[in-house]
């Protein structure tokens, strides 16, 4: 009973990671570019979701929607204005660009928050849904449902909406998207900003379970990478996939084993993906021509 325990809460879990993750899969999927600073948006949507809480009311899981406006925001802007001048440079460009982005956000917020961490009280933080003998944490649950909500509307409106499928169009041939009339560079603004976005909201949905202070984002940049790799790089549906598996190796490797192996399991795990299938568990949705 404790393995399928185990089972559950890493799915709860992985569910997370991979809405999280999904934005970072979305960017270089479209532009081709790896955020080296999107860990940094979770931090800022977990900072927007708490004032949110604190000035207006919000509960967090509203609040979330708030982040994923403020974490689009910045994204449009950081790529019509920094990062559309490195799209076509050499990768070294654009990964010293997007690490000096990371630099940045996370100097900005300590210098206006503080290294203080901050947290929310909700009236089902600590409560839990019992399914005879299995228990469900509240909060976690909560996540997954607003992942698994944001991500179904993600793919709808990649694939019914004319904005989605000039995203789709762009990743696949810009030259060709330019031509039947699709602004290219307002849709790769627009592309960076949702994948910026759901990185926040990710931020928002978890805030009820952990603290926020500006350095959070370091302790879910690896764990990023890792997932959207496993998922395979470029890949919305292998993101979301990715983020699962992790969250299951994580939760039955602490069951098995002690908890300071939870993440050799995993990269152990994540090596042998690496060689045997390097392009992922699932291959990226947005084959460029």
């Amino acid at each position: 009973m404790q393995f399928i325990q185990a089972i559950i809460d890493g799915i709860l879990l992985g569910g997370v990671y991979g809405v999280i993750a999904t934005g970072l899969s979305l960017v270089f999927g479209v532009l081709g570019i790896v955020n080296f600073a999107q860990a940094e948006f979770l931090m800022v949507g977990m900072y927007a979701a708490f004032f949110a809480w604190r000035l207006l009311g919000l509960d967090p899981m509203l609040g979330a929607f708030f982040s994923l406006l403020v974490g689009f925001g910045l994204g449009y802007l950081a790529q019509r204005y920094l990062v559309s001048r490195v799209m076509k440079a050499p990768a070294s460009s654009q990964i010293f660009l997007t690490v000096g982005l990371m630099i940045v956000i996370e100097n900005a917020a300590l210098l206006v928050f503080g290294s203080d961490y901050q947290s929310v009280q909700t009236p089902y933080q600590t409560a839990s849904i019992t399914l005879g003998p299995l228990f469900v944490s509240a909060p976690y649950a909560l996540a997954f449902g607003m992942s698994l909500l944001v991500s179904a509307a993600l793919w709808w409106f990649l694939t019914h909406t004319w904005m989605g499928r000039s995203i789709r169009a762009t990743a696949q041939n810009s030259m060709a998207a330019t031509l039947m009339g699709v602004a290219t560079k307002h849709t790769y603004a627009v592309a960076f900003g949702i994948g910026t976005g759901l990185t926040a909201f990710g931020g928002g949905v978890i805030l009820p379970y952990l603290t926020v202070s500006p350095t959070i984002g370091q302790s879910f940049a690896v764990l990023m990478f890792t997932v959207v790799v496993l998922g395979g790089l470029g890949s919305v549906v292998g993101a979301l996939v990715g983020g699962i598996v992790v969250g299951v190796i994580q939760s039955v490797s602490g069951l098995l084993f002690p908890i300071q192996l939870q993440n050799l399991v995993l990269f152990v795990v994540f090596i042998a993906v690496l060689a045997f299938r390097p392009q992922g568990l699932i291959s990226s949705g947005f084959k460029k021509r």
